[in-house]
């Protein structure tokens, strides 16, 4: 992005900006697992509502028990009217349109009197800026997502290793009994990463995936575990759980640019665009919350 704009009206940074986004969500971003590692990102798009366009079929696979043999299936009697492969599923495909939900803007001044520093530098730093606080500003709509869409919610009363033991053996089971093929993951409170951390099954002695000293665990119960801020999850929530890669986030720029201002004898830093997130319905069933109990008491 080097080069003032002096003598140029406007100039645009929607291709820079949006390598901006895509890198800073790697590594900044939460959730990105869930969304499979990376947000979807397009420059110069007009106005629509629409972000793309998918393929999807629910038609189940049909599994035939045996390959017929019969004398006249396929062959004799039945022939031309009857098969040895058991009966057909026609296979059709739906177009489903994935619209945008939320949108984003920054407008900011650089005047060349007071930013007191180099004009391309401060372009450079500001897209920079922007771009981790977009960042945030998906990974908060991400975790609300998540929460919106899962297909049930257990509850966890307190925080102990009793309650969290059978809390991650609970989850192992429905994961198994819906058959889910894909790695199983947990982002959860600080609270509840110690006490998985600490958990007297994660002791190396037991060759747990865990590591004490440096508070951290690869796996527990069949499940990669991420610490996430609690203010990324909704009230009263202490973890989601899910096959990662089940989802997608993506937004849309409308532009990034500089513009010449008739107020200050500098340039106005705007940005737009929208932006959603999208998870086919069958999907659902794939992610669980784990929230606050009630005691009782």
């Amino acid at each position: 992005m080097a080069g003032e704009n002096n003598n140029q009206a406007v100039r645009s940074y929607q291709k820079q900006f949006k390598e901006l986004l895509q890198a800073v969500y790697q590594k900044q971003a939460y959730f990105s697992e869930f969304f499979g590692g990376g947000l979807e990102a397009l420059d110069g798009v007009t106005h629509n509502k629409t972000a793309f366009s998918i393929k999807t079929s629910d038609i189940p696979v049909v599994i035939g028990e045996e390959y017929n043999k019969s004398a006249n299936v396929g062959f004799g009697t039945g022939t031309g009217n009857s098969t040895r492969f058991g009966e057909r599923q026609e296979i059709i495909y739906t177009d489903t349109d994935v619209p945008y939900t939320w949108e984003w803007v920054f407008h900011e001044g650089i005047d060349r009197h007071t930013v007191n520093n180099d004009f391309a530098a401060t372009i450079a730093d500001r897209s920079e800026l922007q771009a981790q606080a977009k960042v945030q500003m998906f990974d908060n709509k991400g975790g609300l997502f998540i929460s919106e869409v899962a297909d049930r919610s257990i509850e966890l009363v307190e925080i102990t290793n009793d309650a969290v033991l059978k809390l991650f053996n609970d989850l192992s089971n429905a994961y198994v009994n819906m058959e889910a093929v894909g790695t199983k993951m947990a982002w959860v409170i600080p609270e509840l990463y110690n006490a998985i951390v600490d958990h007297p099954i994660t002791t190396t002695a037991k060759h747990s995936g865990a590591n004490i000293d440096e508070n951290g665990i690869i796996r527990f119960k069949g499940f990669q575990i991420k610490e996430v801020p609690e203010t990324k999850f909704q009230e009263g929530e202490l973890a989601y759980t899910s096959i990662t890669g089940v989802g997608k986030q993506f937004t849309g720029i409308n532009t990034s640019r500089t513009i010449e201002s008739e107020d200050f004898d500098g340039v106005a830093f705007q940005g737009a665009g929208k932006a959603g997130e999208f998870i086919l319905p069958a999907n659902k069933k794939a992610v669980i919350k784990v929230v606050e109990g009630d005691s009782g008491e």
